[in-house]
């Protein structure tokens, strides 16, 4: 009976979590939000087929020009073509944000996980992970590109030990919780060594919350990295990026607005649909909100 049950069980709350994504993304705010993300990632994957212009070619004899046909957007104070840039900034935000998210995830993923199933571990990497998060995350930011220097590789990792703590704390709550689950009791009495009990029993089980968790850091480190940028300690000039864009025009703001306005019409528009598609997974995926759908 027992052996017969378990496999329905699992498949109707899977198709009860899928059912539920598919109800959520049909919602709405949420719908408009996936197809606005989802534009946004097709023009940074098509930006050398969305334009032509070189977002770095200087044309000093085409400064500060208003939206034409030849340029959409209009040109910058060094000529530079604005639609470009903001196109090809799509590009660098979200390649920013994506391995930013993906690196503080994985580096969270492993240390929560010994923070959680190690007590005498956990005393020690906690207290660090506090230390860390006691600092504001633009703070520490900063810090790291003013002590490495601006590059791209140092923006990664300014972006990404900020968001690890949050991940760590995520991780090794839910492990907590595991340890007193009967079935992972039952195991360790069996025997079972403690790798395998991680990888069997406990780390599938942080799958959901760490999904929901990355929509949120990847909106974070994507505004991160456009605050560093505007300040003047993110992307060198020559990587454009919706940050320096905006950076470099809020000197001529009264003579051309749309130098702070479209930059920031995109980052806007970016990080509340990942946020709004974030609100979706956690409905859905969390069990406590998911009998709400």
């Amino acid at each position: 009976m027992t052996q017969s049950f378990e496999p329905i069980v699992s498949e109707q709350r899977t198709d009860g979590s899928r059912n539920g994504l598919f109800r959520a993304m049909r919602n709405g705010p949420i719908a408009i939000a996936s197809l606005i993300l989802l534009a946004i990632v097709s023009i940074a994957v098509a930006a050398p087929l969305l334009t032509t212009t070189d977002p770095i070619l200087i044309h000093p004899l085409e400064r500060l020009r208003p939206g034409s046909l030849q340029h959409w957007f209009g040109t910058d104070a060094l000529g530079r073509d604005v639609y470009a840039r903001v196109i090809y900034g799509a590009r660098t935000s979200l390649i920013v944000g994506t391995f930013a998210a993906t690196a503080s995830i994985m580096f969270g993923l492993a240390i929560g996980v010994i923070a959680g199933y190690f007590r005498i571990a956990d005393l020690i990497i906690m207290r660090v992970m506090d230390g860390v998060m006691a600092i504001p995350s633009i703070v520490l930011a900063v810090a790291l590109v003013a002590i490495s220097g601006a590059s791209l590789t140092t923006i990664l990792v300014a972006i990404a030990v900020p968001e690890i703590p949050r991940v760590v704390r995520l991780v090794r709550g839910v492990i907590l919780n595991l340890r007193s689950e009967p079935y992972v009791e039952a195991a360790i009495s069996l025997g079972t060594p403690p790798h395998l009990l991680l990888i069997r029993h406990m780390i599938p089980n942080t799958v959901a919350p760490l999904i929901v968790q990355s929509s949120f850091v990847l909106a974070s480190a994507i505004l991160t990295e456009a605050a560093l940028s505007f300040l003047g300690v993110g992307l060198p000039p020559e990587i454009p990026s919706w940050g320096n864009i905006m950076s470099e025009g809020r000197k001529y703001f009264q003579l051309y607005p749309g130098l702070i306005f479209i930059p920031g019409a995109f980052l806007a528009v970016t990080v509340l649909s990942v946020n709004l598609i974030g609100d979706a997974l956690r409905d859905v995926l969390d069990p406590k909100m998911a009998k709400r759908l």
